[in-house]
């Protein structure tokens, strides 16, 4: 079976999709009462109009084809899923329903993978089993992408709050030491540097909240730790744990852990900064070294090839 006959069977699954969706879409939309009710639950509905409302839709969709689409994926056992809890709020995705939609985006890749790679396939190879390869490497990019993507975020926010952590250090031991409590600085340092640490300022006005509303403060300060993925933050999670159970300054063990980091991250620059001299050393032989060399030897050999034919 070749392209050409499988085509009229495409045309007519994607028209059959297509029209069981728009009747699903249409079936769920709800009255202009529930929709105002909506709104008052949520006001986040009511900000821009139509605009507010489509996103409202789009939303309540996803939500309510996430856990059909994330059921295959989702781990057996309670260990696999906390892995999965804590790497989504290691890149940021602290909602209770971050890994049901993490699953559903992975599984709809997967199947966009699929679908990409068995066209290209049946396009250039036909039922082969080139094409029946490019259908599983299809897949397999499709598979692994929001796996890539979610590491590269990731890495990305525990880079960002490991540079601001020294500097919010400074300013809560600042804040400490003037008469504040820790709970009381760690709000005046949320407030002071959300503009150049939103990561981290994220992070200390979630567990002030924690505290606010009467969670146990070890508890909270060791979630921090576990939710940032930052080995400095987890230290200092321990070295205020440990403060408050011993009775010991909060504002000195501040300062000693805002010196280590920054000196640290000074350590950090310098190693970078040495490893500059070998990474420029690929660029010069690949781009700049054949340059110079036209410029110096070009003349000299043009020269020499008019000198031999003049004498020939």
């Amino acid at each position: 079976m070749n392209f050409a006959q499988l085509l009229p069977w495409a045309v007519f699954a994607a028209f059959a999709c297509g029209a069981w969706g728009l009747m699903n879409f249409l079936s769920s939309r709800k009255s202009r009462a529930d929709e105002r009710l909506d709104e008052l639950r949520n006001p986040l509905l009511r900000k821009g109009g139509e605009e507010g409302h489509e996103a409202g839709v789009g939303a309540s969709m996803m939500e309510k084809a996430a856990p059909a689409l994330s059921k295959a994926l989702q781990p057996k056992s309670e260990l696999e899923q906390s892995k999965l809890k804590v790497s989504l709020a290691n890149a940021g995705f602290s909602s209770p329903h971050a890994s049901e939609w993490y699953l559903a985006i992975k599984f709809a890749s997967l199947i966009a993978g699929l679908i990409g790679g068995t066209s290209l396939g049946l396009a250039h190879w036909g039922m082969t089993q080139s094409g029946l390869f490019a259908a599983v490497i299809g897949g397999g990019l499709g598979f692994y992408l929001p796996v890539l993507v979610l590491a590269f975020l990731k890495k990305a926010r525990q880079d960002r709050i490991f540079l601001s952590l020294p500097d919010a250090l400074d300013l809560l031991v600042v804040c400490v030491e003037a008469g504040l409590g820790l709970d009381a600085g760690m709000r005046r340092v949320s407030e002071e540097l959300a503009d150049t640490a939103r990561d981290l300022c994220s992070e200390f006005a979630l567990c002030n909240f924690q505290l606010q509303v009467g969670r146990n403060r070890r508890e909270v300060l060791h979630d921090l730790g576990v939710r940032s993925g930052v080995d400095d933050l987890k230290a200092l999670a321990a070295i205020l744990i440990q403060a408050d159970r011993f009775g010991s300054s909060v504002a000195q063990a501040l300062r000693v852990q805002s010196d280590t980091m920054r000196v640290k991250r000074s350590q950090l620059a310098e190693e970078r900064a040495q490893k500059t001299a070998v990474k420029l050393i690929f660029p010069l032989v690949l781009f700049i070294f054949p340059g110079i060399f036209v410029v110096l030897v070009g003349p000299a050999a043009i020269s020499m090839i008019n000198n031999l034919l003049n004498v020939h």
